[in-house]
Order: C-alpha cells, then sequence, then structure tokens
C-alpha cells in the first residue's frame, strides 16, 4: 500500500499548494497595485493564474487517486478478491472497477497480486535465480562456488568456464 499512499500524499500536498497559491495570489496583487509594487503585482497574478487553472485540475487528480486508494485498501485490507465483489463493496459498476484494477496494476499499486479473469490472486511465484556452481581449481586445488557460465578461482585467479 506503500506507493499509492505516497502518490496519493504528493497528489493532496500539490491540491492544497495550488489552492494556497490561488488565494494568496488575491491579495499579492492588491498590495502590489496599492503600493506601486510591479514584481509583487506580477508575481500575485502569476500565482492567482496558475492556482486558478491547477487547483480544480490536481483536486480532479487527488479524487481519482482516492479512489484508486480504496480500492487497494478493499484488496489488500478487506481481502476482497474478485471483481463483482469489489463492485458491490464500492458502489460502482463491474466494469469501472475492472479499469481501475487494470490502472492500480499498471501503477504497481498491487505488488503481490495477479489478475486471473475477474479474479485477484496471490503471486506465489518466486523469482528466478541462477544456478550455483562447485568446482575444484585445475591449478591449485582450491574448492569455491560460482554462477554463471565464467569464473575465476578466487584464490590463485585461474579462469574457468563450464563446459
Amino acid at each position: 500500500m506503500q506507493p499509492i499512499r505516497s502518490a496519493l500524499r504528493k497528489s493532496f500536498f500539490l491540491a492544497a499548494i495550488l489552492s494556497f497559491l490561488f488565494v494568496g495570489g488575491i491579495p499579492a496583487i492588491v498590495l502590489g497595485a496599492v503600493n506601486g509594487i510591479g514584481a509583487v503585482m506580477g508575481i500575485g497574478i502569476g500565482a492567482t493564474v496558475v492556482g486558478f487553472y491547477g487547483a480544480p485540475v490536481a483536486w480532479v487528480g487527488y479524487a481519482e487517486k482516492r479512489s484508486l486508494y480504496r480500492l487497494v485498501s478493499a484488496v489488500v485490507e478487506e481481502h476482497i478478491y474478485t471483481v463483482q465483489e469489489l463492485s458491490a463493496q464500492l458502489s460502482l459498476s463491474e466494469k469501472n472497477v475492472s479499469g481501475k484494477l487494470t490502472t492500480c496494476f499498471q501503477k504497481q499499486y498491487l505488488m503481490g497480486f495477479k489478475r486471473v479473469g475477474d479474479e485477484l490472486k496471490l503471486n506465489e511465484n518466486t523469482a528466478l535465480s541462477e544456478t550455483v556452481h562447485a568446482a575444484v581449481c585445475p591449478n591449485c586445488g582450491a574448492k569455491y562456488s560460482y554462477q554463471g557460465t565464467h569464473s575465476q578461482c578466487p584464490y590463485c585467479g585461474t579462469p574457468f568456464s563450464e563446459k
């Protein structure tokens, strides 16, 4: 749940900052105009414009991430694993839930799960690793282990390759 929490936190702070820019830009315009300070007025105008257009977009983005957070929470904490159950729990259509699940997998918010049709299953696959080989050095007789097809004796430096 950490990736979605981090994204949600960043989205919230961006929306809050843009909202404060909008609110703070208006007094800066007034103070700059009244006192004849063009730079303050220009900064106020810029902050107001950025906040006016950016804040609604940022809050909509935050709401979408919040919706994804609720879906991830239902899967991870409430152990609901089918699209039908998730749609009933979240009061959303199955098509909408399916699309949100796809988004969660693309953004790696649902780590450790895999999607099989309309169900989520725990991903119990293990990572593939290279085989560890045991070898005896032909020069010094030292026993050592290595991975891959080529190695070198750690004691005398003789190269060794698997045949």
